[in-house]
């Protein structure tokens, strides 16, 4: 899913790293179930117990850890999914297999997380550059069970266009203001379409 340089997170080398990275854990933790917009670095301190201090040690400022926390989440997300996919062999398992650990990663996370992260440009460029590798990596799924014969004759530029542009939409939050699904919803509901619209 993720498209982004390990220099973009956190500072977690170095002593007290193992505390450090147990407290970036809680803090994102916090932020996906809670959104981040009404906190303010004291908050935060406050809620995980510990100094201001200790927080710009792992960022500069508030932005900066925020945009961590999001590249971590989507980060871990991508190794799981990707992990769900290689305990699969079939193209259409493999693809049903991306499609539901996406829906999975994605189902714990509150939608003020998500209209927060749409509201701020550095996250919602970290949300976009995830969803547009995840359309490619779903391309790359659609053109595996393609040439293997199990998905029947589609033009397949135009699916992967298609299943961007919903995935793009789900993004930005427009999917869930005029459907009211969450996000994981409407992952699970393109599943269901895409491969219904895909298999023999």
């Amino acid at each position: 899913m993720i498209d982004t340089p390990a220099s973009e997170g956190p500072r977690l080398t170095g002593r007290g790293a193992a505390r450090r990275f147990e407290l970036f854990e809680q803090l994102v933790a916090l932020l996906i179930s809670e959104g981040f917009a009404g906190f303010t670095l004291d908050d935060l301190a406050a809620r995980l117990h510990c100094s201001k201090r200790t927080l710009y040690g792992l960022a500069g400022s508030k932005e900066q850890l925020v945009r961590a926390a999001v590249v971590h989440f989507f980060r871990r997300a991508t190794t799981r999914v990707e992990a769900a996919v290689d305990t699969e062999t079939g193209p259409e398992a493999r693809l049903t297999a991306y499609l539901k650990a996406v829906a999975a990663e994605l189902a714990p996370v509150s939608p003020r997380f998500f209209d927060d992260v749409a509201a701020f440009e550095p996250a919602a460029e970290v949300y976009e550059r995830n969803t547009r590798a995840a359309a490619g990596r779903i391309q790359q799924l659609i053109d595996e069970g393609h040439a293997a014969g199990a998905f029947r004759e589609v033009h397949v530029p135009f699916a992967a266009e298609v299943i961007t542009s919903v995935m793009v939409r789900i993004q930005q939050r427009h999917v869930a203001a005029s459907t009211g699904l969450a996000d994981a919803e409407a992952y699970q509901h393109l599943a269901e379409l895409l491969l219904h619209g895909l298999t023999r």
